[in-house]
């Protein structure tokens, strides 16, 4: 049997080397050493032979088994190696096909600026949940219980509203503010941080008002705080925004959060301020409220507002991305139309 083994071995080495393709290599592999291949087939011959010699025949068969196994693949390798990359009859001189890619969208990218302007000054970025309550939205805010914008057509709340209060009361977060009592809640001041995410109105849209938006709130509390520091604030955020100066105005505004509270417009940059229906051809733009915490605000983040003073910018994230690119219908953004969306990639 062992003359028998070497025979078998150089006829099936003989075949693999004559295999033209890896097909074909395949399938001579498949009958020589396969299950039911003639070196399997000549083994079952084992049980005829004396015991005393079938242990030098069994280590002569898995020799030639290996040998057969190495042979197939160095064939295979060599057939991969002749192969040609290239097709039959291709030019590759030709210019291939370009690729297409995609980009962020422009609110997507602002936010990223914005976060990079900020952690540039100090600050740490902080997230909150979408599904906020009654108590973070509206009572910890110093909202008055009678305020409309606790009202349905306001806010979207959530079943069970009618039955529930305070905290037990949900609603989609009407506005990113009542998210800094949940970090004043859970760290200890002095510190600065911005709070970038969607929020949500029941309102009717138009050029500039959308029912679910994006805002950009910032706050720093310290010691001692200067009005000033905010307003250079805003005017130090603006400016990396755009990339140049822009003029800023800061009118007296009422808001329960803050005291005093202001309206704080930047310069209309689609008409430069000539007007127009961006603007409500006034040439301003109201792209934030801000001012100092409310007293009751601090002390519902268990801070003691004898002690420690701050700064809210609420910044209306779309209405920049608008001014950004000179852009007069904040819908557009919202609409998932790739031939706008492409342009900003």
């Amino acid at each position: 049997m062992i003359e028998q083994l070497a025979a078998l071995e150089a006829e099936a080495l003989a075949a693999i080397e004559a295999a033209p393709t890896a097909a074909e290599l395949q399938q001579v592999k498949a009958a020589w050493l396969g299950k039911k291949g003639q070196l399997t087939a000549l083994l079952k011959g084992l049980r005829d032979v004396a015991p005393a010699e079938r242990g030098a025949i069994g280590k002569a068969a898995n020799v030639a088994k290996q040998r057969l196994a190495a042979a197939a693949d160095a064939r295979k390798e060599a057939l991969l190696d002749s192969v040609s990359a290239v097709p039959a009859g291709f030019d590759v001189t030709r210019p291939g096909t370009q690729q297409p890619s995609g980009g962020l969208h422009p609110i997507t990218q602002l936010r990223y600026d914005l976060d990079d302007a900020f952690t540039s000054l100090g600050f740490e970025i902080y997230d909150g949940p979408e599904i906020s309550s009654e108590l973070y939205a509206f009572d910890s805010l110093n909202f008055p219980p009678d305020h409309p914008a606790r009202e349905s057509m306001d806010t979207y709340w959530l079943e069970g509203r009618d039955t529930k209060t305070g905290a037990e009361r949900h609603c989609l977060r009407p506005h990113l503010t009542g998210g800094s009592v949940r970090y004043m809640q859970t760290h200890e001041p002095p510190f600065r941080f911005v709070y970038p995410g969607r929020v949500y109105r029941n309102e009717t849209t138009d050029a500039s008002h959308e029912r679910a938006f994006f805002q950009y709130e910032a706050l720093i509390v310290e010691k001692k705080l200067p009005f000033t520091a905010g307003r250079l604030l805003v005017k130090t955020i603006l400016q990396a925004v755009f990339g140049r100066d822009v003029k800023v105005r800061m009118r007296a505004g009422f808001f329960p959060f803050v005291e005093p509270g202001f309206e704080i417009d930047m310069q209309c940059l689609v008409c430069e301020g000539e007007g127009c229906s961006v603007c409500k051809h006034v040439g301003w733009l109201e792209v934030m409220p801000g001012g100092p915490p409310h007293p009751e605000v601090l002390r519902a983040g268990g801070i003691d507002p004898s002690e420690w003073e701050g700064f809210y910018i609420n910044i209306g994230l779309d209405r920049l991305v608008m001014m950004r690119y000179g852009v007069d219908d904040v819908r557009h953004f919202h609409s998932s139309d790739l031939r706008f969306l492409g342009q900003f990639q």
